[in-house]
């Protein structure tokens, strides 16, 4: 059974850990991260961005996918299936299929109309015990077509948005979706702990995880990072193992181009992946 990410998140700010956030992009990935989550016992939040979950043939059979793997393969982590910048429409589509938790990003609207919005969001999901991820200040790169420099969100805007009763708050700190460019400058700790300082319990979401070196993700995590964004990483180790699959020619040797057997490797890069976040996040255990 699907969980809002209250709970997992409530307890990781207090235990010094995170929980990743991993996006989904059809049933082997949600296969693979559910699997790694089982094994090792940790709390597990499934993305899902407004473009995947158009090509999943939309959120009402990303729900039915989900739940049924969770009773087929007898999860018994927490899982919460998020939608990942959801616009206010999404959102409100969201809800309506059967999702645990959404994130509603009015980062591009004005502060006055990204609070107004969100507040009806928080009506709405506190009523249905829903979690809500609220965003302030751009966070870089693209994601679905939206770009952004990697900006450092307003510690104060930061206070008004998770005053509104969000239940996580996702703050641009100079992090980027995507690749990282050579020239980063990295993660605006000070941005971070103005941040921590003004909104106290909630937890903190960090977008972008993909590229940000080790040590920087364990400072994050102390400072009250509770949620971690892993994407592009999956994709990334998907690709190469495909890649090397169909390039050593194994599709054509025998059953080889049986469509499970070309996507397998690609399963296992996933999930040495997810593993790998898992343990440098700390959930590992935390179920």
């Amino acid at each position: 059974m699907l969980v809002s990410a209250k709970e997992m998140l409530t307890k990781a700010k207090a235990g010094k850990y995170a929980v990743g956030q991993f996006n989904i992009n059809n049933l082997e990935w949600t296969k693979a991260i559910l699997q790694t989550a089982e094994e090792l016992k940790s709390p597990v939040i499934l993305g899902v961005s407004e473009g995947a979950g158009k090509y999943m043939c939309g959120y009402t059979t990303v729900v039915g996918m989900v739940n049924g793997m969770i009773k087929e393969l007898g999860i018994t982590v927490p899982v919460a299936l998020h939608l990942d910048h959801g616009s206010y429409e999404g959102a409100k589509k969201c809800i309506e299929a059967g999702f645990s938790s959404v994130m509603f990003d009015g980062s591009h609207y004005p502060i006055e109309e990204n609070i107004e919005k969100t507040k009806e969001l928080v009506g709405i999901c506190n009523e249905l015990g829903l979690s809500l991820e609220a965003e302030v200040g751009a966070i870089g790169g693209e994601e679905d077509g939206v770009i952004g420099a990697g900006e450092c969100a307003d510690p104060e805007e930061c206070k008004m948005i998770a005053d509104l009763g969000v239940t996580m708050l996702a703050a641009g700190i100079g992090n980027i979706h995507g690749k990282y460019p050579e020239n980063w400058a990295g993660l605006s700790f000070d941005t971070l702990d103005a941040i921590q300082q003004l909104t106290g319990d909630m937890p903190l979401v960090l977008h972008g995880g993909t590229g940000i070196p080790a040590d920087m993700i364990k400072k994050a995590i102390s400072l009250g990072v509770s949620k971690i964004n892993v994407n592009t990483e999956c994709q990334l180790a998907f690709a190469a193992a495909t890649r090397e699959y169909i390039e050593a020619g194994k599709d054509l040797q025998g059953k080889g181009f049986d469509p499970r057997k070309i996507l397998a490797p690609g399963v296992e890069a996933i999930k040495a992946t997810v593993k790998e976040k898992m343990e440098l996040f700390g959930s590992v255990g935390k179920a």
